[in-house]
This record gives structure tokens, C-alpha cells and sequence, in this order.
């Protein structure tokens, strides 16, 4: 009896279109485990979907390395310096929970001062111990954020003297604040009391932009957001060496390396095991190889210090680093102690904002924040990390819908 083609190729077809959705039923069940704040209710998913027109390519350096698009320029325009009144009152409030989290809390007040006319005070930084606690300009360039806001909100660097304790009514915001909000919630506690403590909750950790008709603050949170907070020279220098030690060990893949969140602690926390809110070493190791990451390729882990469970990735990729392994020596008793870990996370952060691909093993504010630096640099290639079946699969069917659905927030502010 002959075979008829046509039922041949239809078979094959079903196939692949099963095991297809098969990688798809799994990533969408890719959701993160709760990391709330008092107040914060949170449904994280990680963004992704299979490009329609392929961007990455195999390379000659041995994985899907990805021309930068270039940086973005800013969409909006900041105010001239003379567009600010006489301040009516003034705004306090401290950023608290690492980086991911100051962006969005520096946002916020911004946002609030700039509707209602106040003075914003430069906050302190709180780690997640009591009494830990540490100056702004310990981590961030407080001169640059006073002249960033130049025009746009009246900034001091303290509280006036005279004003107590008594004095001051805390009001509790939501991440992405609107002027409905403020209008209704803020605005009339203002009025009363003059001098306001702002305590930001997370309803949700998504960065999608809004599909609603642009407001007038929209340009303020978007200055709030990419144009304010700047690393202080010692942090900036140690972020460049590191960056730069990870660049000269990839010599074999033209100094491009890859940037993966995977932090023990976090992932022992959240269960990765069987479970698709996050990815294990084992997972993360196997998704690198199918997409065509070879041994040569550099990669940088956000866990501090080396622990043998990491052995499993090492194994394939040699090339693997941890921050006590390429951090200069001079740095580490002041940026690797175990009792500070707000270093750590900043150090962190921008490099996987800085890196040539980010991997997040982990979905959360972390990744959404620092997809939207990558988006405003034009480092596009953000890997969200799956199950695939089968030996091997195109890079760019990972690419995080953030990017390929242009939905960030960051899309709303640079062209």
C-alpha cells in the first residue's frame, strides 16, 4: 500500500504544532511568588510570546547574540526652570526594599509633589533590618537628582527644623499613582495639614503603559521614572570595573555576556521546584543550551557568593560569575558584606540593566525595571526562560512580550 505524502506532512505538522503548545501552556503558568510590602496585593506573570519575525541569530561567537538597537531618546519635555510657584507644603518619604523598588517610590513622590505644588525632601534608605538605615546620597548621586528635577518640583535636601513629628500626616499612594488619586486621597490631607509622609504600596509590580489618554503628568512620571536616579561616583565605578572584567573574559563572544537573576534565596523561598513561578539552576542551564548559548559564553549570576548548587551550570558554562569573583579586591569589605545587602542589590541591578542579554530566573519588580532601562539603552534581548521541548529552539521565541508587544511603560516615554 503507498503512502500518501500529504498525510505525512500533516502528521509532522500536528506534532510540532502540540509540542509548541505544550512550551506555551508551561510558560504561561510562569507566575511569581508573592513579595509583598504591607498593602502590596500582587499577581506577577512574566511577559512573553513568540516573535512573529525573528531578531536574533546564531553567531559565529557561539550564541544568539543581538545587535543593541541604540539608546532611545526621551519622549517628553521637561518643564523650563521657571515654571514652578511658591511651594505650599512639603513631601517626605524613604525608599525602602532595594532599587527595583526606589524607582517606582521616587516616582511616585515626584509625581505627587508636581500636582500639588510642594517641596519634595530627599529621602533616606531603608534596608529590610530594623535600624538599617543609610543616606540617600550613600547610593545615589544626590547633586545629579536635584539638578535632574530642576524646574519640574522645588527639591531640599532636609526637612525644615521646625517641623515636628506632629506635623506631618502619612498617606499611603500606590506605585503608579494617578491625579484622581491624588485629587481624591492626597490633595484634601495636604490642604489640612501642609507637610505629608508619602508610604507607597505595590497593587501590582507590572510595567505595562496605559492604554488611557495621556495625562499631564504623564511627562513627570516619565522624567520620575529613567531620568533621576543616577548611581553616586564609588557605586558607578565598582558597576563600570565589574562590567568591564566581565567584557574582557569574553573574549571568545566579542565581549558580550549574559546577565542572569537567579539568587538561591529567592528561589528556595518561592518553591521553585515543580513549580513555574521561577526557574531552577537545573532549568536555566538546559533553556541556555537549547536557544544556543555554547560553553564559551560569559555569564554573570546576581547570587552573591558561590554556593556548590551552582556547580550544575558551571559544569556546561566555566565561564560563570558570581560578585565576589570579579569584584575588585579593594571594594569588596565595603560593597560584599553580608550585613549590607542594599550594595549588593544596586550593583545588581545595573548590571543587568548594562548586560548584553538578561536572563530573569525570577519574575518580579526586579525584572520589570530593569527590562525598562534595558528597553530606554536599546538592549533589547531579555530571555524569558521556559521548558523546550526537543534539543534546541530559536532565542527570539523568548523574547519578553514587554519588548516584542512594545506594551512597557518605557515604550510610553522614548521614541
Amino acid at each position: 500500500m503507498g503512502v500518501d505524502l500529504r498525510q505525512v506532512v500533516a502528521g509532522v505538522l500536528t506534532v510540532t504544532m502540540f509540542v509548541m503548545l505544550g512550551n506555551m501552556i508551561k510558560r504561561e503558568h510562569f507566575d511569581s511568588a508573592h513579595e509583598k510590602l504591607p498593602g502590596m496585593a500582587e499577581e506577577i506573570r512574566y511577559e512573553d510570546k513568540p516573535l512573529e519575525q525573528g531578531i536574533t541569530s546564531l553567531s559565529k561567537s557561539g550564541g544568539p547574540w543581538n545587535e543593541n538597537s541604540g539608546e532611545l531618546k526621551p519622549c517628553w519635555e521637561k518643564p523650563e526652570s521657571d515654571a514652578l510657584g511658591d511651594s505650599k507644603g512639603s513631601i517626605t518619604f524613604s525608599l525602602i526594599n532595594g532599587p527595583e523598588y526606589h524607582i517606582s517610590q521616587i516616582s511616585a513622590a515626584v509625581v505627587v509633589a508636581k500636582y500639588l505644588g510642594a517641596t519634595l525632601v530627599i529621602p533616606d534608605i531603608r534596608g529590610t533590618n530594623p535600624g538599617d538605615e543609610r543616606r540617600f546620597g550613600d547610593i545615589y548621586d544626590v547633586d545629579k537628582f536635584i539638578q535632574n528635577l530642576d524646574g519640574v518640583v522645588n527639591v531640599v535636601r532636609e526637612q525644615p527644623s521646625d517641623t515636628s513629628a506632629e506635623d506631618v500626616a502619612v498617606v499611603r499612594v500606590p506605585s503608579k499613582v494617578t491625579e484622581d488619586y491624588i485629587s481624591e486621597h492626597v490633595e484634601p490631607v495636604f490642604r489640612t495639614k501642609s507637610n505629608i509622609r508619602l508610604a507607597t504600596y505595590f497593587p501590582s509590580v507590572n510595567m505595562r503603559k496605559k492604554k488611557t489618554q495621556k495625562s499631564e503628568l504623564d511627562a513627570v512620571t516619565c522624567l520620575a521614572l529613567f531620568g533621576t536616579l543616577e548611581l553616586q561616583p564609588d557605586i558607578r565605578e565598582v558597576v563600570d570595573s565589574m562590567v568591564e572584567r566581565l567584557k574582557t573574559l569574553s573574549r571568545k563572544s566579542s565581549g558580550q555576556f549574559v546577565a542572569i537573576d537567579l539568587r538561591l534565596d529567592m528561589l528556595e523561598k518561592r518553591n521553585c521546584q515543580g513549580s513555574k513561578k521561577c526557574f531552577g539552576i537545573q532549568e536555566i542551564k538546559e533553556f541556555l543550551q537549547k536557544v544556543g548559548f555554547n560553553k564559551d559564553t560569559t555569564i554573570y549570576l546576581t547570587q552573591s557568593r558561590w554556593h556548590s548548587s551552582l556547580d550544575t551550570l558551571k559544569d556546561f558554562f566555566p565561564k560563570t560569575y558570581t560578585k565576589e569573583s570579579i569584584m575588585p579586591v579593594d571594594k569588596k569589605a565595603k560593597f560584599l558584606s553580608s550585613e549590607d545587602s542594599e550594595f549588593e542589590k544596586v550593583i545588581d541591578f545595573y548590571i543587568c540593566s548594562e548586560s548584553d542579554v538578561f536572563v530573569p530566573a525570577i519574575s518580579g519588580l526586579f525584572y520589570t525595571n530593569v527590562v525598562g532601562k534595558r528597553i530606554a539603552s536599546g538592549k533589547n534581548q531579555i530571555l524569558v526562560p521556559a521548558i523546550i521541548e526537543g534539543t534546541s529552539a530559536p532565542a527570539d521565541d523568548y523574547l519578553s512580550s514587554y519588548v516584542v508587544k512594545k506594551n512597557h511603560l518605557a515604550h510610553a516615554c522614548f521614541c
